[in-house]
C-alpha cells in the first residue's frame, strides 16, 4: 500500500501558520523515505482561501472541508472533519503541529481512527520499512524512539524542530463535505481577541524568559528590552505566572508551552525540571543567574554568573550599539 501522509494545515485567518509549513516539510521528507505522497487538509469557515495558499507548498493534494460549523477553533467538529478525510483517502500517517489546536486534534482524531499516537516528535525516519518517531520523554531527560508497525498512525511535530516545506508544484484542491454536527458539540457564546498579538512562543526564533530572580513584576521590563533587542518574544517561568506577574500564554514548561527556538535566554530562572521540559530542545541556550550552582547551567550552552540587573542592561546596550 502506498504511504499517504496527511498533514493538518493550521492557519490564522487565511494565513498558514509556520508550524503547518514545518509539518508539510516533515511529511514530504517522510513520504520520500517511504515512497509515498504527502497531502494537506484544511478545515474552517475560510478553508478554501487557505488551501489556495497551501497549493504551492509541495503537497500532491490539499483536502478542504469548509463549513460555517468550523468557524471556531473548538476541536470536536474539526476532528470529525480530519478523521473523515483520512478515512476517505486512506491516510497511513497523520501529522499535526504541536500547537494548542494541533495537540487537541492529535488525540481526538487518533481516537476516531483507532490509531496509535506519538506526540511532540523532534525527528522522523524510516528503518526496515517502518517509520521511527523520535521524541523527548520524562521532561526531556530521555529520548524515546517509537517504531510504527501499524497504520494509521498520528504524529505530533514540535514547532521549530523540522524545516519548512520547500514548496513547488501546484497541488490539486479537493473539496469534502463537513460531517454532521453532534448534539454534544459545545457552543461558543463569546470570543475575545488580545489587543496586541505577538508571534506565538512556539513559533518564535528567539525567546527571552524571566523567572523569580527578577524579584518583582515591575522588573520584567529588563526581559522585554532584551527580547526586543534580539528580535524575540517574552516567556516566563511557572513561578512568575503563578504569582500573577505575567499571563499564562507566556509560560514555558511542562504545564505551559514547549518551545524550540534558535536562541533561548533564561534570566533569573534556576532551572526546575518542569521548566527544562519546555525548552530543552532549544538550539542554543544562554542562562543568566547569580547562583553558579543553578541547574539551568547544566543545560546551557553559555552561562553568565552574575546579577541580572547589571548584566541584562549591559547586553541590551551592546546589542543596540552593534545594530547601530
Amino acid at each position: 500500500m502506498t504511504a499517504k501522509i496527511l498533514v493538518y494545515l493550521e492557519a490564522d485567518g487565511t494565513v498558514l501558520r509556520k508550524p503547518a509549513l514545518e509539518g508539510l516539510g516533515a511529511g514530504a521528507a517522510l513520504a520520500a523515505s517511504l515512497g509515498g505522497e504527502v497531502h494537506g487538509v484544511v478545515t474552517g469557515a475560510n478553508a478554501n482561501a487557505v488551501a489556495k495558499a497551501a497549493a504551492s507548498c509541495g503537497a500532491k493534494a490539499i483536502h478542504v472541508v469548509e463549513d460555517a460549523s468550523l468557524a471556531t477553533s473548538l476541536p470536536s467538529a474539526h476532528a470529525r472533519a480530519v478523521a473523515a478525510v483520512a478515512k476517505e483517502i486512506g491516510a497511513t500517517h497523520l501529522i499535526f503541529p504541536a500547537t494548542v489546536r494541533g495537540r487537541d486534534l492529535l488525540g481526538l482524531v487518533a481516537g476516531r481512527l483507532g490509531a496509535g499516537v506519538a506526540a511532540d516528535a523532534t525527528a522522523l525516519g524510516v528503518e526496515g520499512g517502518n517509520t521511527r518517531v523520535t521524541r523527548p520523554v520524562y521532561a526531556g531527560k530521555a529520548v524515546q524512539v517509537v517504531e510504527v508497525k501499524r497504520t494509521p498512525f498520528c504524529i505530533g511535530t514540535r514547532p521549530n524542530a523540522f524545516p519548512a516545506a520547500a514548496g513547488g508544484g501546484a497541488a490539486a484542491i479537493v473539496a469534502h463535505a463537513a460531517p454532521p454536527a453532534a448534539a454534544s458539540d459545545p457552543v461558543v457564546r463569546e470570543t475575545k481577541t488580545p489587543e496586541h498579538k505577538s508571534v506565538d512562543l512556539t513559533e518564535a526564533a528567539v525567546v527571552v524568559s524571566g523567572g523569580r530572580g527578577l524579584k518583582a513584576p515591575e522588573h520584567f521590563h529588563l526581559v522585554e528590552e532584551l527580547a526586543a533587542a534580539l528580535g524575540g518574544v517574552v516567556g516566563a517561568s511557572r513561578a512568575v505566572v503563578d504569582a500573577g506577574w505575567r499571563p499564562h500564554g507566556e509560560q514555558v514548561g511542562q504545564t505551559g508551552k514547549t518551545v524550540s527556538p534558535k536562541l533561548y535566554v533564561a534570566v533569573g530562572i534556576s532551572g526546575a525540571i518542569q521548566h527544562l521540559a519546555g525548552m530543552s530542545t532549544s538550539k542554543c541556550i544562554v542562562a543568566i543567574n547569580k547562583d553558579a550552582e543553578a541547574p539551568i547551567f547544566k543545560l546551557a550552552d553559555y552561562g553568565i554568573v552574575g546579577d541580572a540587573f547589571e548584566i541584562v542592561p549591559a547586553l541590551v546596550a551592546a546589542l543596540r550599539a552593534a545594530r547601530n
